[in-house]
C-alpha cells in the first residue's frame, strides 16, 4: 500500500452500526468525513446471527482498506471501544476493536486510543455531553459538510472529536503539524 509524505490522519468512532470516521491532514484539516453503517439483517435473511455479524464485519473492514487506500492514511486516532448493556454488545465491542487492532498491525499503521471522556473534557471542559453538544463544539473547531442525517453526523462528531483531544496530547501529531 501506497502511503503518503505527507501525514494523513484516519480517525474513527468505532461502532458496529454506524462507524464514524474523518481523514485530516497533519494541520488538522479535514478532507473527508463519513459513516460505515451496518444493518443486522439475520433476520431477514434467515442466517445465523454470528454470520450476519461476520457479513457486517467484512463490509466494516473493506471500506476502511478503500479508505485507508484512497486517502494513504500513514496514521490512525480513535475512541477506544466501550460500555455494553449485555453480551450481545460486549461481543460487537470486541469486533470493532479486533477489526481496527487488526488493520493496523497488518498495514504497519500506528493507532492512538482516547477515551469518550477524554474528547468531551478536552473539547467541553466536562466529562458529560449530549450528542448536540457534540456536534456544536466540533462546528467550532472544524470545517465539515453536515449531512443533517442525526446517526452521521454524531458519528463523524466524535470521530472528530477523538482528533481533537489527540491534537493536543499526543506528541506524534503535535510533529506532524510542523
Amino acid at each position: 500500500m501506497e502511503r503518503s509524505n505527507e501525514p494523513r490522519i484516519l480517525t474513527n468512532d468505532p461502532s458496529f452500526t454506524a462507524w464514524g470516521w474523518a481523514v485530516l491532514n497533519g494541520k488538522g484539516e479535514v478532507l473527508a468525513i463519513g459513516c460505515i453503517q451496518t444493518k443486522p439483517e439475520h433476520k431477514k435473511t434467515r442466517v445465523r446471527v454470528s454470520d450476519d455479524r461476520t457479513r457486517r464485519a467484512i463490509e466494516i473492514v473493506q471500506e476502511l482498506l478503500r479508505i485507508i487506500t484512497k486517502y494513504k492514511i500513514n496514521y490512525i486516532v480513535s475512541e477506544s471501544p466501550h460500555g455494553s448493556q449485555n453480551a450481545s454488545a460486549a461481543v460487537m465491542i470486541g469486533i470493532v476493536a479486533g477489526i481496527l487492532a487488526a488493520i493496523g498491525e497488518c498495514l504497519q499503521i500506528p493507532i492512538e486510543y482516547y477515551s469518550e471522556q477524554d474528547s468531551k473534557k478536552a473539547l467541553l471542559g466536562k466529562k458529560a455531553a449530549t450528542k448536540d453538544d457534540m456536534i456544536e463544539a466540533i462546528d467550532r473547531v472544524y470545517e465539515v459538510a453536515w449531512q443533517k442525517v442525526k446517526y452521521f453526523d454524531e458519528a463523524v462528531a466524535d470521530a472528530l472529536a477523538v482528533h481533537y483531544v489527540a491534537s493536543k496530547q499526543s506528541q506524534i501529531l503535535k510533529y506532524m503539524k510542523r
